[in-house]
């Protein structure tokens, strides 16, 4: 004869109950105590006491010697019992006797057990019955029984039924955790379809629910709780429910607290949850290893937890790969494993995949898989869009895809959009862009705001004496990040206002970082400011360096400087070349002065 679940089911099904006034806990008796309580209950039942036989049959149920509980239940039901009816419909179900089960369960039920019911309406669920399990099930919920609410709310949910919340929230507020755990992910869902304060309410809510679950041992809802303390920043209480879920066998709980711990500091700690997680089948966790030992130049090792991703269904597995494959070199493995992702509906993997066909020189397949990231949502794929139609000239398609990656906050397509609007004559369309370009961080974005608001500022007012009053302004500040981010022309900008107002050093210093960065103004500017210092020598050392990158302006110096030293012939060579470098002002006073170089050496 089989036998139908064990101990530790019975108990869940919530089928099992306890008689009235024997309420004292399982958890709370010894062997001893046990043992002096069914000799009490065995002498009281030799005096006809049929609650104690109930009891008696009850305990022996529990215990699993079915053989010996069935006798006793059956004498105690036979009185009239209706906890013993349930029960012995419990022993029998475990006999494997599902029909004479519910037959007992019904007598129990009609008698008033809410366990009963709950227990006759599950039969009826498990035959198909939904009628007359919902009449069942309702009959206990009805009740105040915590397990027949849920079923309840099972039953009605699984048809889509409105009813279903109000006994899920009624099971939850009677301590079933997993009504507590599956109330708090409907109204989780429901914060994601509302705005404003009906979802944070609804948030709030689940919240409370999650932390109810979670207090009672669901290691799912610890999971959710510590994810939602994670995201408001409550760090140490997130890694605490996070800890707990993870020690009752969640292998998401697990690679959560890895990363809380990588982010804190604490790279060994979080790999040994990775391991944890990664061995029970989490592909995060997996990847996550892979990284870690690629971080650490493990090669070998990234790419044996990267396979593991993938092998559990993790397609960032296949990403890691192509990554892995192309940062050695290996382009055919590369584009084979961002296929593979890409295939799978891998964004991020499309947008590498297209890259690598254009820097192969296909640009005709690249473009599909370009598209197909875009359109997922990849940013940076619209943004690569941009550039590729751009190169092709169609201008109009590529600003479509600049304004959509930069309406995602892509830095570089909002300094394009800028630009193209600047181009346009747009200028407040463009400051608007090359705000969100600068905000970014782009040199260039803060840079060409600056101009913009340069090209708006009014002159400065001048001092009651006649001395200008200066007063930073915004497009200075701008001007200064783009220096200090590096930008030549900024840089040159820079040093030129501080000239303005007098800060020789502070100018000199800009002109400099300029200068070596290559900047042929920067040089120019740097000898006009020691010239007039009186460092000549200096300054024609680094006007010879912007006239060999092309400054006309700075041959011309060099030319008047060696005519004043008297080396004509040097003179007129640098003569020479400002002609040649322009512009036409420059041009046409470096010819006169070479022809009286010429003259003077002819002479």
């Amino acid at each position: 004869m089989d036998v139908m679940g064990d101990k530790a089911t019975l108990y869940g099904t919530g089928r099992f109950v306890q008689p009235s006034g024997e309420e004292a806990s399982r958890g709370e008796r010894d062997d001893m105590g046990e043992a002096a309580e069914e000799l009490r209950l065995r002498l009281a039942a030799g005096t006809g006491d049929t609650e104690a036989v109930s009891v008696l049959g009850a305990m022996l149920l529990r215990r699993g010697d079915l053989d010996a509980a069935e006798p006793h239940l059956r004498a105690a039901t036979a009185a009239g019992d209706r906890a013993a009816a349930n029960n012995l419909g419990v022993l029998l179900h475990q006999r494997g006797y599902a029909d004479e089960a519910a037959g007992w369960w019904r007598i129990a039920a009609v008698a008033g057990s809410a366990a009963a019911a709950h227990a006759l309406g599950r039969h009826h669920r498990e035959r198909g019955d939904e009628p007359a399990a919902e009449y069942w099930l309702r009959q206990s919920a009805e009740q105040g029984h915590a397990l027949g609410a849920y079923a309840l709310a099972d039953l009605l949910e699984h048809r889509g039924d409105a009813g279903a919340e109000r006994w899920m929230r009624a099971a939850a507020e009677r301590g079933h955790r997993e009504a507590a755990y599956r109330l708090a992910r409907a109204l989780d869902g429901r914060a994601g379809c509302e705005d404003g304060d009906g979802a944070d309410n609804a948030v709030e809510e689940a919240e409370q629910w999650y932390r109810q679950a979670a207090a009672r041992g669901h290691r799912r809802a610890a999971l959710h709780l510590g994810a939602i303390l994670e995201k408001r920043g409550d760090l140490k209480e997130a890694g605490r429910w996070y800890l707990t879920s993870a020690k009752d066998g969640e292998p998401q709980a697990a690679c959560a607290l890895g990363f809380l711990l990588r982010d804190a500091g604490d790279t060994e700690s979080a790999a040994v949850w990775w391991l944890r997680a990664a061995q029970e089948g989490d592909g995060n966790a997996a990847n996550a290893l892979g990284a870690l030992h690629a971080e650490r130049g493990e090669t070998q090792t990234a790419e044996r937890w990267y396979r593991a991703a993938l092998d559990a269904g993790d397609d960032n597995g296949a990403y890691n790969l192509g990554l892995l494959s192309a940062e050695q070199g290996r382009t055919a493995q590369a584009e084979q494993w961002y296929r593979r992702a890409a295939y799978a509906g891998h964004r991020e993997a499309a947008n590498a995949l297209a890259i690598l066909l254009l820097q192969g020189g296909d640009a005709t397949g690249a473009e599909p898989w370009f598209s197909k990231a875009a359109e997922a949502g990849s940013v940076d794929a619209a943004f690569n869009l941009g550039i590729l139609y751009a190169g092709r000239g169609e201008d109009g398609a590529a600003l479509r895809w600049y304004e959509q990656a930069a309406a995602a906050g892509h830095t570089e397509a909002a300094l394009q959009v800028g630009i193209a609007r600047l181009r346009d004559g747009d200028e407040q369309e463009a400051e608007r862009h090359l705000r969100c370009a600068a905000g970014g961080g782009s040199a260039e974005g803060a840079y060409r705001l600056a101009t913009l608001l340069d090209a708006r500022r009014p002159p400065e007012p001048a001092h009651e004496l006649g001395e200008i009053v200066h007063e930073k302004s915004e497009c200075e500040e701008w001007y200064e990040r783009a220096a200090s981010q590096g930008h030549r022309r900024a840089q040159v900008r820079v040093g030129m206002l501080a000239a303005a107002r007098g800060d020789v050093v502070d100018a000199a210093r800009w002109y400099r970082e300029a200068a070596e960065a290559g900047s042929r103004n920067g040089a120019f500017n740097l000898g006009l400011l020691l010239a007039r210092e009186g460092s000549e020598p200096e300054a024609a050392l680094w006007w010879t360096r912007a006239a060999d990158a092309g400054h006309g302006r700075a041959a011309l110096r060099l030319a008047l400087v060696y005519a004043r030293r008297g080396e004509l012939a040097e003179g007129q060579r640098w003569a020479d070349r400002a002609v040649a470098l322009g512009p036409a002002e420059v041009a046409e006073r470096a010819g006169r002065l070479r022809d009286a170089l010429r003259e003077e050496l002819s002479a």
